[in-house]
């Protein structure tokens, strides 16, 4: 089936199906959830070809992402269940007010329509916009890198077993076939088709879309975290979160990619964090930061990377302001951190830096819609319009105004 017909397809769909209840929607997200379990095996054997043909060709942190086992699909179906917990996102009242003539007005949440999301190789993708998308009451259109594909058909079939059998059209839960560019480019100009385009993986992706689309679309993803210690900071408390932050998964999006120090401290700290990394990361230093613990110097390019790998950029800052306008300067408006025993310069940090996600005294890897309590999350937006930061269910609605009168005329 070709990109224009699925798309439309979806497009009915939607239009097709009538508000359903949240305890319909929960029950079928239940279902999906089971569905996941079941077909399990099938999801395995299917990734595992994805990833035999991605070996030689795509970096090992790559193969990471790719990769699924039983406990990640089981994770899935937690996440989808996690979104069973929280309450229905459409018909909320977000404003309401009468007239002094008696005309009531109010501004209703509703869903968005379609909702198509261009995504790399990770699979668990699959499953989290399709969850976020049917309980919000949107139609998901599915176009997945060609490393994932077999992976995510098999995680769309299982979901869209789960449709059928619960008298929803399949259509709400759509994977795009051809993983061409040319597929890409058919999603981010279908205007009247697609109502909103939401980007997920590398900074040549997201630009494309930003670039190219005429419909409209969300920035989300590319992150270039700073974590900033503080010469107040608790220094073992820091080697501890930048540990974290840099290698509990670093081909992810709110790992880590640059430390900064305050000089007051750097002789002190960058020996004890390149204790802690450099047999796992390779640390990319300024001159200063060279001059204290050696390692590889850093280029100019290395301060406005996104490494997604075992390799961390590292700099000394004169104060926190030159911690702070470092950080508005070459961030992505991802997630940064300060590390400080001092509250007032950990609130003056929180307050000037520009970006979605603001941490103290915590680890980057915090910015997920799981670890916000939104169950799972459609993307990180660094965009400031219409939705920032990790997007759940609430950011995939839109609202209308509802007036009633009687007899009221102008």
């Amino acid at each position: 089936m070709t990109t224009v017909e699925i798309l439309k397809n979806a497009k009915s769909a939607f239009k097709s199906l009538p508000q359903l209840s949240e305890d319909k929607k929960n029950s079928v997200l239940l279902a999906m959830a089971e569905k996941l379990r079941e077909h399990c095996d099938a999801i395995l054997e299917a990734n595992k070809l994805d990833v035999e043909k991605s070996k030689g060709i795509i970096s090992d942190v790559m193969l990471d992402r790719l990769s699924l086992t039983k406990e990640r699909v089981f994770a899935m179906a937690d996440g989808i269940l996690d979104v069973t917990k929280l309450p229905d996102p459409v018909g909320r009242v977000l404003d309401s007010h009468t007239r002094e003539d008696g005309l009531l007005i109010k501004k209703v949440s509703v869903p968005i329509g379609v909702v198509a999301i261009i995504y790399e190789s990770r699979p668990n993708v699959t499953s989290d916009a399709a969850a976020l998308s049917f309980k919000s009451g949107n139609a998901c259109v599915l176009r997945v890198g060609k490393e994932a594909f077999n992976s995510a058909k098999a995680i769309v079939d299982a979901l869209c077993e789960a449709l059928t059998e619960n008298g929803i059209p399949k259509e709400m839960i759509s994977l795009i076939e051809d993983t061409t560019r040319e597929s890409a480019k058919e999603i981010m100009t279908a205007n009247g088709l697609v109502d909103l385009l939401i980007p997920r993986g590398g900074h040549g992706l997201i630009s494309a879309c930003v670039e190219n689309a005429t419909v409209p679309c969300i920035q989300t993803g590319t992150g270039i975290c700073h974590i900033y210690v503080d010469k107040d900071a608790d220094l073992k408390k820091a080697v501890s979160i930048i540990n974290n932050a840099k290698t509990s998964r670093p081909s992810v999006c709110n790992a880590c990619e640059v430390c900064i120090v305050h000089k007051d401290v750097a002789e002190v700290f960058l020996p004890m964090l390149k204790d802690e990394l450099a047999d796992r990361v390779e640390l990319r230093c300024d001159d200063t930061a060279h001059k204290i613990i050696g390692g590889t110097l850093a280029g100019k390019s290395d301060f406005d990377t996104e490494f997604l790998d075992y390799i961390l950029a590292v700099k000394v800052a004169d104060s926190l302001n030159d911690a702070i306008s470092h950080i508005n300067d070459h961030s992505t408006g991802h997630s940064e951190a300060i590390i400080t025993e001092n509250s007032e310069s950990a609130e003056l940090f929180m307050n000037c830096i520009d970006s979605s996600s603001v941490y103290h005294n915590a680890s980057t890897r915090f910015t997920d819609g799981g670890e916000f309590g939104l169950g799972c999350e459609m993307g990180i937006s660094t965009q400031k319009l219409h939705a920032r930061g990790p997007m759940g269910l609430c950011e995939l609605t839109t609202y209308k105004y509802k007036i009633y009168g009687n007899g009221h005329i102008r």
